[in-house]
């Protein structure tokens, strides 16, 4: 049974950090592309950064140089560190595994940036 655990989120203040976990299990999980995504308020969900198997990363624009994804695989893990946040960075924020045509989501985990 495949499972995509989220955990990290919370509320900061603008220019915070966080850091997200997405805890992976029922699949090969080093084979697999982790990808975060989020989801604003009344919005699509969209791609934020993902890392294949080995390791390679690619970021949308606007978190470029603030976020950085990270696996590891031993602990069947994905990471998203959040630095500078912004109100903008609202969301929830959902893992996904994908190994095409296998795509596993998580449940979310909030983040909220307000002061």
């Amino acid at each position: 049974q495949v499972q995509l655990v989220e955990s990290g989120g919370g509320s900061v203040q603008p220019g915070g950090s966080l850091t997200l976990s997405c805890a992976a299990s029922g699949f090969t999980f080093s084979t697999y592309s982790m990808d975060w995504y989020r989801q604003a308020p009344g919005k699509q969900r969209d791609l934020v950064a993902f890392i294949n198997g080995d390791g390679s990363t690619n970021y949308v624009d606007s978190v470029k140089g603030r976020f950085t994804i990270s696996r590891d695989n031993a602990k069947n893990t994905v990471y998203l560190q959040m630095n500078s946040l912004k109100p903008e960075d609202t969301a929830v924020y959902f893992c996904r595994a994908s190994y095409p045509p296998h795509f596993y989501w998580g449940q979310g985990t909030q983040v909220i940036v307000s002061s």
